[in-house]
């Protein structure tokens, strides 16, 4: 079960005890990420989470760097369009240790001109990274075809030119005005007492010596795209495709039911995609759905990697699938579906990172705690009649398309039938 506690500083404590294990993750949690960015700072929230490594007034990053290795334990950030997090994973003894070089990272990071200069090639080689991983960068060109200008469509990393023009100042005061106490979770899974990391909270952070805060006003998004079609050329042996529309928010109670259709429309080797693309028909090594949900919105895509010569017949497949699901859900699909997501809901959650991680993301995000046994309830509860109503709900909207591969960016109209 996992405990509770709201500080007078504004930082909220969750926990998980597990007596079975030896190891803690801790993650501190900051409740922004890149919809929360002006264009100016554009791929802050991930740039910071680089730079936070580089040294505070007490260490320097060779110093952080050792502190856990010293202890065979392991350190890392992740930054997504409304999180940033830094967590380590320790022995449970060496829990201490590890907040106190966390929190240090988070109240006094140097973010020193230096480090600015050193990690902004960096971030613009992870940029180039993406910009050339066409699998990658097609999920990234269905969002924006999807959300459109909204700050949800927008990358984590920023753009090369984004990065490029950000001054010190400018990382500098973002860190300072969103490290704030009332938008930090501390998040614990493992071997913990409840109580000594509230005591540890205190005394290691306090209020971050920048009381308060408030997270920056978000807008739910209202406007899709509603049938756009975006090609991207690369001269690649492969042509990557998504095709999708909006999806649920994580809050929605819908969402129990759309996880059990996305996983039997495209979650697994005995899903209609994989069954139907590869082993029928032989067009593609990968395919699989997705759904990812946000606080006041969400996507749900479809997604293959075949030949160029085959990108027509796939994107069929993958319409007449979109299109047949909802009226033809079989309630045997339906129980294989949920035997599979309770099953991997649980295996997920054996090491104390993924309790963490769970326990994290839920108090950040401001949902309501959802236990694993509740989760298991839910999704045992999904009827087939659930799943096609969630099915005609989501899928039966205007879908949009994003297309990377060796095709001529004029050649929309070509796949403009996938949209239609």
């Amino acid at each position: 079960m996992h405990q509770l506690t709201q500080l007078d500083s504004g930082i909220t404590v969750v926990t998980e005890h597990m007596p079975a294990v030896r190891s803690a993750t801790l993650g501190l949690w900051i409740g922004v990420g890149s919809r929360d960015e002006t264009g100016e700072q554009a791929g802050c929230s991930h740039f910071l989470e680089h730079l936070l490594f580089k040294g505070t007034s007490r260490r320097s990053a060779r110093d952080i760097a050792e502190a856990l290795d010293a202890v065979g334990g392991e350190m890392n950030a992740f930054t997504s369009k409304e999180l940033t997090c830094f967590y380590a994973r320790v022995l449970d003894q060496d829990l201490p240790l590890a907040f106190d070089v966390l929190a240090d990272m988070v109240v006094d990071a140097t973010n020193a001109e230096a480090d600015v200069e050193a990690e902004r090639q960096v971030v613009l080689s992870e940029i180039d990274i993406h910009v050339d991983t066409p699998d990658d960068l097609v999920h990234s060109d269905f969002s924006e075809v999807v959300l459109g200008t909204h700050p949800l469509a927008l990358e984590t990393l920023g753009s090369a030119d984004s990065i490029t023009r950000m001054t010190r100042d400018t990382v500098d005061g973002y860190y300072r005005q969103t490290y704030r106490p009332h938008n930090l979770t501390v998040a614990a899974a493992g071997n913990v007492d409840h109580d000594a990391v509230v005591r540890l909270t205190d005394e290691l952070l306090g209020d971050l010596h920048r009381p308060g805060g408030a997270r920056p006003a978000r807008v739910a998004p209202r406007e899709f795209g509603r049938g756009q079609v975006r090609v991207r050329h690369r001269p690649t042996e492969q042509a990557h495709v998504v095709l999708g529309v909006p999806g649920l928010a994580h809050r929605d109670e819908d969402r129990w039911a759309l996880r059990v259709l996305n996983t039997l429309l495209g979650g697994g080797m005995s899903s209609r995609l994989f069954q139907e693309i590869r082993e029928v028909r032989g067009l593609a090594y990968s395919t699989y759905s997705y759904t990812s949900s946000y606080t006041d919105g969400g996507l749900f895509g479809a997604y293959v990697g075949t030949a160029p010569a085959k990108v027509d017949e796939a994107l069929q497949v993958l319409r007449e699938q979109l299109d047949v699901v909802a009226d033809e859900v079989t309630a045997a699909e339906v129980e294989r579906a949920k035997g599979a997501l309770t099953g991997g809901t649980v295996l997920s959650l054996e090491d104390s990172g993924s309790r963490m991680s769970r326990l994290g993301k839920q108090i950040a995000t401001g949902a309501d705690i959802v236990t694993v046994d509740d989760a298991l309830l839910r999704i045992g509860a999904v009827t087939a009649d659930d799943v096609r109503r969630v099915a005609a709900r989501v899928l039966q909207q205007p879908r949009d398309l994003a297309v990377v591969g060796p095709f001529d960016v004029g050649e929309t109209d070509r796949f403009a039938a996938a949209v239609a």
